[in-house]
């Protein structure tokens, strides 16, 4: 039993639809219920084969009892939960003197503390099982940096640095804790960047395989640390970025 935060649409959806493939019960989050119905239909075509379903689970993220409600949904329903996948990230560009710092609290809001607290929730039953499986998205932008980009890297690598502690907290209890870290995407978010001939020839560049990801190519890693076969893999981060960070 899986739940993916920020599941409408891109990267979320694309590995909610790979656990599905991959015989998973899947249950997908997003703000916004209506997005939510072509997203659990594509998933649950995805999962046809292997017996996989999907189910939709709007909530906010960053609203704390509407998490706690939508675990103990999963729970009541579903009678465990297995997997939790916290996708769901913002990004705001701005200068350090542009950007105020209730901005940057809100920016930690989302992609760092909504995590933390859906850590907390899963965790419960996942201890009870003695089994559990937390993969937080993170990204490339966690150990390296851009100028005009600090509060999306200092959230990035915050979240890396929480998935390494709670690995070493919840590793007795049977709960592994990794992170995956996508590089450049052509999801729907990055659609102005995508169609930008000057921003393909930089990363043709730039990165070794010379390209964007596409989302379906986040599925593997998703599906790997979700498995038996990551059962001794704690406390890593997956990149998964075409050569990014190994390329200079």
């Amino acid at each position: 039993m899986a739940l993916v935060t920020g599941a409408s649409r891109g990267l979320g959806l694309a590995m909610a639809s790979a656990l599905a493939a991959h015989g998973a019960k899947v249950w997908l989050n997003g703000r916004d219920a209506h997005s939510l119905t072509p997203a659990v239909e594509q998933a649950r075509s995805a999962g046809l084969a292997a017996g996989g379903q999907a189910h939709a689970l709007p909530f906010d993220v960053t609203d704390e009892a509407a998490s706690t409600a939508a675990v103990a949904r999963v729970l009541a329903e579903s009678g465990r939960l297995d997997i939790l996948i916290n996708n769901v990230g913002q990004r705001r560009r701005q200068p350090l003197d542009e950007l105020p710092a209730q901005a940057l609290r809100d920016l930690l809001e989302a992609n760092l503390v909504s995590a933390w607290h859906l850590c907390r929730e899963a965790a419960l039953p996942m201890r009870a099982q003695g089994f559990g499986r937390i993969i937080n998205v993170t990204s490339i932008a966690g150990p390296i940096a851009r100028a005009g980009d600090a509060a999306y890297t200092t959230s990035k690598g915050a979240l890396e640095a929480m998935t390494r502690a709670l690995a070493a907290e919840l590793g007795p209890q049977g709960i592994n804790v990794n992170a995956i870290a996508p590089g450049y995407f052509a999801t729907e978010t990055n659609a102005a960047m995508v169609d930008d001939e000057r921003t393909l020839a930089w990363l043709q560049q730039r990165s070794s395989l010379g390209r964007w990801g596409q989302p379906a190519e986040i599925a593997g890693a998703a599906v790997f640390l979700a498995s038996p076969a990551a059962s001794y893999v704690t406390g890593q981060t997956l990149v998964v970025d075409g050569g990014y960070l190994a390329h200079f």
